[in-house]
């Protein structure tokens, strides 16, 4: 709940059965929970059949009572939050929403074998989770992820060639799952970047890169889970003390950007309460 980490899970049905299967996968690979907070069934409100189907399952006395049983045996406790109170949900929401805009974007028309569709949702989770939440200067990369809350490092990806340049129909059977996660990537992290990024109205001030500060420098054409990572050397500031530009340092060299292409991300010697997230 803190790093907004995200699990996603594909599952061939909305049953019982189903859900404690998907849930059983989940601690078998992230460990047991204590307590599990989820939707109430009557926030599911839509016309689409999967949707209809997910409020009934929710919804089903018969489905609480036996997730519930099944939960207390093993000493979790299930939260479910208010009838008509969505909102309840907005942490969680804010995360899913990142899936949610753009998954049907890159799939298009496409259809997808459940294999197919389950690598995908794996590299998707794996990249919304390597987001650097804050700097730090105890790792070997200088920033904490919610992936260093997982496994104890940041994930990468297997390097794959640019795809974004071939036609749909010249793609291989898996080509085409590199090629929607490449795609996800440039319209996820560019939107990610953007919210790091913004800037109040002139009623308030924002403070001015200072030297030292680290920073997220927003380039195009990186891979998946690539970050540029660089610390401010000098600032160049306008007539109105406002600074413009700054003299970046990186693992590589040395570069100048503006201000609107580096995001500064916050220190964990700071009040750390939550980070970046998906919003």
């Amino acid at each position: 709940m803190v790093t907004t980490a995200i699990h996603l899970e594909l599952v061939t049905d909305l049953t019982t059965e189903t859900f404690l299967a998907a849930l059983r996968r989940f601690i078998s690979l992230r460990g047991k929970c204590n307590k599990i907070h989820s939707d109430n069934g009557t926030n599911f409100i839509g016309a689409k059949r999967s949707l209809n189907e997910m409020q009934e399952l929710l919804s089903s006395q018969r489905h609480k009572d036996i997730v519930t049983s099944t939960l207390a045996a093993d000493g979790i406790q299930w939260v479910l939050i208010p009838p008509r109170a969505p909102h309840w949900g907005g942490k969680w929401e804010s995360a899913v929403r990142c899936v949610k805009l753009h998954l049907p974007r890159v799939t298009g028309n496409s259809t997808l074998t459940f294999e197919q569709m389950r690598t995908l949702l794996a590299q998707i989770s794996a990249v919304i989770n390597s987001r650097p939440l804050c700097y730090t200067s105890d790792t070997e990369n200088n920033y904490l992820s919610p992936a260093h809350f997982l496994i104890g490092r940041p994930l990468t990806t297997v390097p794959d060639p640019d795809l974004s340049h071939i036609p749909v129909g010249r793609l291989g059977y898996w080509q085409s799952i590199q090629a929607m996660l490449q795609g996800f990537w440039k319209k996820w992290h560019q939107e990610y970047l953007t919210t790091l990024q913004q800037r109040p109205k002139w009623t308030t001030s924002t403070p001015n890169p200072s030297i030292d500060d680290v920073v997220l420098v927003k380039e195009s054409n990186t891979p998946p889970s690539s970050w540029h990572i660089a610390r401010v050397m000098k600032t160049y500031p306008g007539k109105d003390n406002l600074v413009r530009a700054v003299k970046l340092k990186t693992p590589t060299g040395e570069m100048t950007r503006p201000i609107t292409k580096i995001a500064v991300l916050p220190s964990s010697e700071t009040v750390f309460q939550g980070g970046p997230g998906c919003s």
